[in-house]
């Protein structure tokens, strides 16, 4: 769904609890109460070590569009009274939004994102902004730590056969964002101008060659004389080492890759690479695809691998477990409120944070603190605030960052974490959260 198109409204994204709360807010007169939401993550998710800040451009896209027109007013009509339906006919956001700049690593109770306004106008936002901070933000930690295990070779996003056809875009947004270099996936490259990459599957080869691969060679031949010599020829629909023989023999020495997409990758790696430097071919890249995730693609860190191919492991909660991220009322009128269940308690009172780095860039600590009260002291490091200006009065600000600039600090605050940091192993958060 392309929520920047000005046509779709994304007021019915949203659960039918938030408006039950908003008609009885209004009947008893609290809807306008001046309040301030947050959203936070109480731990991470399967004891990793920090988490990315994915879909603050969405979020912001998506406000644009909660209108309740005729269409949306008449599902709300079925359980909502005339007050409600007047009041959500003209419905538009019109308080504060600051929050973590995305691409921002976060920690537990770091406050991702503070939305001020009444609470009818903020409480209806909940499930949609939820929706996609939680969505974008694991699939782009998990895409993260798949880079860093990748260690500066190329990513190729795959996920689109593995999920729901209209979130195949934004994950592949969110993999972008946290560095995957393309996408297969061709709404993604539409909407938000994504490289894309992607060649053929072993149907190609299957339709020219037939049960027993003995005509693999036309496969190779056609495709090559459509795409030209810099294609990837997927080698192993039969015997591989037959298939690297043929796409040199059909291609030449200036073949662009070949893909090994099932088997043992780091032998069948290491073998199609001695292969293709016997046959001249030392420029001809491997990409490597089938059921990778950061643990599979940081043992393949030694083998002669070039590309990766990701799709699975990257979109479904196996590989990006949810971030578990919530929003909650923290503040009404001045005064600050809290959530005291156990194990679901939230802190009252707006905030802001601020992470405390040392002159090498290493993040040290990341300090919550109330936004009424001073900045706290720096202890000698330096120190740089968090939370920053999203919308105003209801309009988003100028200059926000783009999609190419988040990308660039996904990779900077990737390099600032601790060395542990950057271990897949479960542990504990890599950056301690301490709040004043």
């Amino acid at each position: 769904m392309d929520l920047r198109d000005g046509a779709t409204s994304t007021a019915l994204l949203t659960d039918q609890y938030e408006l039950t709360m908003l008609a009885a807010a209004l009947a008893d007169g609290s809807a306008q109460r001046q309040c301030t939401f947050e959203v936070f993550a109480r731990r991470l998710p399967n004891g990793r070590r920090y988490g990315v800040v994915g879909g603050t451009g969405r979020v912001l896209d998506a406000l644009r569009q909660f209108r309740f027109g005729e269409a949306e007013l008449a599902v709300a009509a079925s359980f909502s009274d005339r007050r409600t339906l007047d009041w959500l006919r003209d419905y538009r956001f019109t308080g504060d939004i600051d929050g973590y700049p995305e691409g921002e690593l976060y920690f537990p109770g770091s406050p991702i994102l503070s939305v001020r306004g009444s609470f009818a106008e903020c409480v209806v936002l909940e499930t949609l902004i939820l929706s996609i901070l939680n969505h974008d933000s694991a699939i782009a930690a998990a895409a993260a730590r798949m880079v860093s295990a990748a260690g500066g070779r190329r990513m190729i996003e795959m996920g689109s056969r593995r999920t729901h056809e209209l979130a195949a875009a934004d994950c592949a947004r969110a993999a972008y964002l946290a560095g995957f270099d393309a996408t297969s996936n061709l709404e993604a490259v539409r909407r938000y101008g994504i490289p894309g990459a992607g060649t053929s599957a072993h149907a190609f080869v299957l339709l020219h060659s037939g049960p027993d691969g003995a005509h693999e060679a036309e496969a190779f031949r056609s495709q090559v004389q459509t795409l030209g010599v810099g294609t990837t020829l997927l080698v192993d629909t039969f015997d591989i080492t037959r298939g690297v023989a043929t796409a040199i023999e059909v291609a030449g020495t200036e073949l662009g890759g070949v893909r090994i997409d099932s088997g043992d990758l780091g032998v069948l790696a290491r073998q199609v690479r001695d292969q293709l430097d016997a046959l001249g071919a030392t420029k001809t890249r491997i990409v490597v695809s089938g059921d990778l995730d950061e643990y599979a693609i940081a043992a393949l860190r030694a083998e002669p691998v070039d590309v990766y191919g990701v799709g699975t492991a990257l979109v479904i909660g196996s590989g990006a477990p949810t971030a578990g991220m919530v929003y909650k009322l923290v503040e009404v009128e001045g005064v600050p409120v809290a959530k005291r269940s156990s194990h679901k308690q939230s802190r009252g009172g707006t905030k802001k944070a601020v992470r405390l780095a040392r002159d090498t860039g290493t993040i040290v600590e990341e300090i919550v603190y109330p936004a009424a009260g001073p900045t706290p002291p720096r202890n000698g490091f330096e120190a740089r605030e968090l939370l920053v200006p999203l919308i105003r009065e209801g309009k988003q600000v100028d200059d926000l960052p783009t999609l190419a600039e988040s990308r660039d600090l996904v990779a900077r605050g990737l390099i600032s974490l601790p060395w542990e940091g950057l271990k897949l192993s479960a542990g504990e958060p890599a950056v301690v959260t301490t709040f004043v």
